[in-house]
């Protein structure tokens, strides 16, 4: 590998998932390039982070999955990172795909690229296919990119992108603002095809809070 890239695990209530992610992700990466942001969890999150052996940030007080990825952003910026693999913490991203993510990035020179899952109401809860759809929707009828998955929590930034690109959101609406202005600003979305997983664990989104958030960041975006 020759990109100098960070995994970034933006993790909140994931003390049972994170052992057994940051174990897999270790068999690509090492783990002094892998990055837990414990985002203010009432529970023993920051503990099994911190008993991973990877390098940890916390907010002491939950700030949002939005704040947490930007947390991590600055540190990649920081410590002269090329570009940031950021994987949901819950064991629903598959870590043996992030080879296929760093040769995108090295043969194309390529500043997104989207974890893409296969969405239907057969491996997919209604209201988080919804959502989807409709974000997805937005942004690529205003960015001037198509986009098939918004809200995967899977994919790679560049160095670039994240010097680039500003970031008003501070929830989970911020991935989706992320691609909104990637697409803005001209930068090309790749996609990798990865499963759809769904392990029954706890999703701390609300479909109609957040999606009227991002709505409403888009509206202010293109009015302003």
């Amino acid at each position: 590998m020759s990109l100098k890239i960070l995994i970034l695990i933006p993790a909140y209530m994931a003390s049972d998932t994170l052992p057994e992610l940051v174990r897999r992700i270790n068999l690509y990466v090492k783990k002094e390039h892998i990055l837990i942001v414990e985002d203010g969890s009432p529970d023993d999150t920051y503990q099994a982070a911190k008993s991973t052996g990877v390098v940890v940030l916390r907010h002491e007080a939950n700030r949002g999955k939005g704040e947490a990825l930007k947390t991590g952003f600055r540190y990649a910026l920081q410590n002269e990172y090329a570009g940031v693999i950021s994987i949901d913490a819950d064991l629903q991203h598959d870590p043996s795909l992030i080879p296929e993510f760093i040769r995108l990035a090295e043969e194309h020179d390529a500043d997104v690229i989207v974890g893409t899952r296969e969405r239907n109401l057969g491996n997919m809860p209604f209201d988080r296919f919804l959502t989807n759809e409709l974000t997805s929707l937005i942004i690529s009828c205003f960015s001037g990119r198509f986009v098939r998955d918004s809200q995967s929590g899977y994919r790679y930034t560049s160095r670039r992108a994240l010097r680039a690109i500003k970031l008003r959101s501070s929830r989970y609406d911020t991935e989706s603002e992320f691609l909104f202005k990637s697409g803005q600003a001209g930068f090309k979305v790749w996609e990798v095809k990865i499963p759809t997983i769904y392990s029954g664990s706890e999703s701390y989104i609300n479909p109609l809070v957040d999606t009227g958030r991002f709505i409403k960041l888009m509206w202010k975006s293109l009015i302003w």
